[in-house]
């Protein structure tokens, strides 16, 4: 239903072929096979048949390892243009560019460097909730102290859909602004960030990141179907820079004016005037009429945007967890939880909660101290 809906929006020539595909979550060389399969056979043409065929063009194992082997024994420091010629003398029929991948991914072939690219600028994306910015910074915007500023907000039309102050910016800071956008807006795309340590693993400082190993951040994005993009340059993050450098030279005037110097004030003055101000000013229309936002109608997101640990429960029914230990009240439906494995939720507030699959079993303050029914009821209707 989602891909007839943009099928039908790029039809009309309201995206190009690549702007669909990004609010797909794909190439755009694969749109255009999803329109072949889609006019050819309809919906039932867009199953991923991958997972019940191999492809006939893949190359046996004894002929991979057959080329492998001839290289380390005769030709070994060779670069991959100089063997080739060697290798079609010798009868080889494969091309260059499937020798070159199988000695690369077989580490015998170094990979060159990737050549210097001709930059230019990028549009801004062409619907709301196609792509989100999210970027913090830290600036004394009270006389004295430093605080961090985190913002949330969309690459098409500019507007703020979070702005908070917080002492130092991670995981817990990071959440918060993807829930506020999602509760106003609804579930986007794509999130672009800077690749800080709660966005992601850098095995190497100034590397690239590792998406094969997610952050407490980057697995509620994956459950969410929220596609993470890391800047690799401040440019990169153009337009979040240019935000926060008009941020920096009007917050603090108006804090002071208005005499805040406490950061929940200060909040409160940015989400009740400050923001709905600078939205106004400053937000512009999208390219395209419509949207890329989708009606969030899944479960809490409470329960997704928080951090997620595995923990195995002791003799005791009690589970450790950072110097705090919580223990599992009866229940209805087992007897003892004993060396089962659970999950402690702790959620942007500091609370935690213990979770054996999908089932909630207790919930806990901030030090660990187990919430009755009727707290949890108190603190629901509060």
């Amino acid at each position: 239903m989602r891909f007839e809906e943009i099928y039908e929006t790029w039809t009309e020539r309201n995206l190009t072929q690549e702007e669909a595909a990004r609010v797909l979550g794909v190439c755009s060389r694969t749109f255009r096979r999803y329109i072949d399969r889609y006019e050819e056979d309809g919906l039932e043409g867009l199953k991923d048949k991958r997972l019940t065929q191999a492809s006939f063009r893949r190359a046996p194992v004894d002929e991979v390892c057959a080329l492998n082997e001839r290289y380390k024994s005769r030709y070994r420091g060779w670069n991959v243009k100089h063997f080739y010629s060697w290798y079609e003398r010798d009868g080889g029929r494969r091309s260059y560019t499937w020798v070159k991948n199988t000695l690369q991914r077989a580490g015998l072939a170094a990979r060159g460097k990737k050549k210097g690219e001709h930059r230019k600028r990028r549009e801004p994306s062409p619907l709301p909730g196609m792509l989100l910015h999210q970027d913090g910074s830290r600036h004394e915007w009270v006389e004295g102290k430093q605080w961090d500023l985190v913002i949330t907000m969309d690459d098409a039309t500019n507007e703020h859909y979070s702005m908070f102050f917080v002492e130092e910016e991670g995981t817990m800071s990071s959440f918060k602004g993807v829930k506020e956008a999602i509760v106003k807006k609804g579930l986007f795309s794509s999130l672009y960030t800077d690749r800080g340590s709660h966005y992601w693993h850098t095995p190497e400082a100034g590397g690239k990141v590792d998406k094969n190993n997610p952050t407490q951040f980057g697995r509620a994005m994956r459950h969410l179907g929220i596609d993470m993009i890391a800047a690799y340059s401040p440019e990169a993050r153009g337009r979040s820079e240019r935000a926060f450098g008009t941020h920096q030279g009007r917050l603090p005037k108006e804090l002071a004016y208005h005499g805040l110097t406490d950061m929940e004030e200060a909040n409160h003055y940015l989400t009740e005037v400050y923001m709905p101000a600078h939205n106004a000013e400053f937000m512009h229309p999208s390219r395209e009429q419509g949207t890329g936002f989708i009606p969030w109608m899944g479960a809490s997101l409470d329960d997704i945007l928080c951090e997620q640990h595995e923990r195995t429960v002791s003799s005791d029914n009690c589970v450790s967890f950072e110097g705090k230990t919580l223990q599992i009240p009866k229940d209805e439906y087992r007897c003892n939880y004993i060396r089962v494995k659970v999950r402690v939720h702790r959620y942007t507030d500091g609370s935690l909660a213990i979770f054996h699959g999908p089932r909630k079993l207790a919930d806990y303050d901030a030090d660990g101290n187990y919430k009755t029914k009727e707290k949890q009821e108190n603190k629901d209707a509060a």
